[in-house]
């Protein structure tokens, strides 16, 4: 996978059916798309967040009498 640096504070809003880009991700394979929004996920999370988990919340609430 190539890693580039990616700049997190430009927001480009656009339709994507209007989108150039769409034709090249319908010639992806289903791999190379899951690749890309892995390597996106990544960007935006970090690798941390990957091997930390889920954290794990127990609680018991007790009812009141009436």
């Amino acid at each position: 996978m190539v890693e580039e640096k990616i700049q997190k504070n430009i927001i480009e809003i656009m339709d994507l059916h209007k989108a150039e880009d769409t034709t090249y991700w319908r010639d992806r394979s289903f791999a190379e798309r899951i690749e890309a929004i892995e390597f996106m996920r990544k960007a935006m999370f970090g690798h941390d967040r990957i091997s930390a988990g889920l954290q794990r919340v127990f609680e018991i609430a007790e009812l009141k009498g009436n």
